[in-house]
């Protein structure tokens, strides 16, 4: 049987700039609902909107806990993003390099002059 498909994917899900902080509070502790929404200046509603796209996107786990549900994040599901970018990065690279041949000849150009 395979896994349930997600209804929101993780460039989706961390389209958002909420849901991208949401992610590296939790990167290293699993935290409730209302541990969560104090770092937020909205309400826990709106939180727990946010946490159910990541929830769904397969980026939390969620665990029961008494009455409250504990979140915490669930990495694995950005190596799609870091394979996706890791394509892209040998561009930024050339870029970079080129950039840094430029800079470095105009450098050498300004000492000759000042010689």
């Amino acid at each position: 049987m395979s896994a349930p498909a997600h209804k929101y994917d993780v460039f989706q899900a961390i389209a958002d700039p909420t849901r991208r902080q949401l992610l590296e509070l939790l990167g290293d502790q699993e935290l409730s609902v209302t541990a969560i929404s104090s770092h937020f200046p909205m309400t826990r509603t709106a939180v727990s909107k946010h946490l159910r796209i990541l929830t769904e996107a397969g980026l939390l786990t969620e665990r029961k806990v008494g009455r409250e549900t504990r979140y915490r994040l669930k990495a694995d599901p950005l190596l799609e993003l870091k394979k996706w970018l890791e394509y892209y990065e040998r561009f930024w690279e050339n870029k970079l390099s080129a950039l840094k041949r430029y800079v470095e000849a105009e450098d050498k150009a300004v000492e000759e002059r000042g010689r």
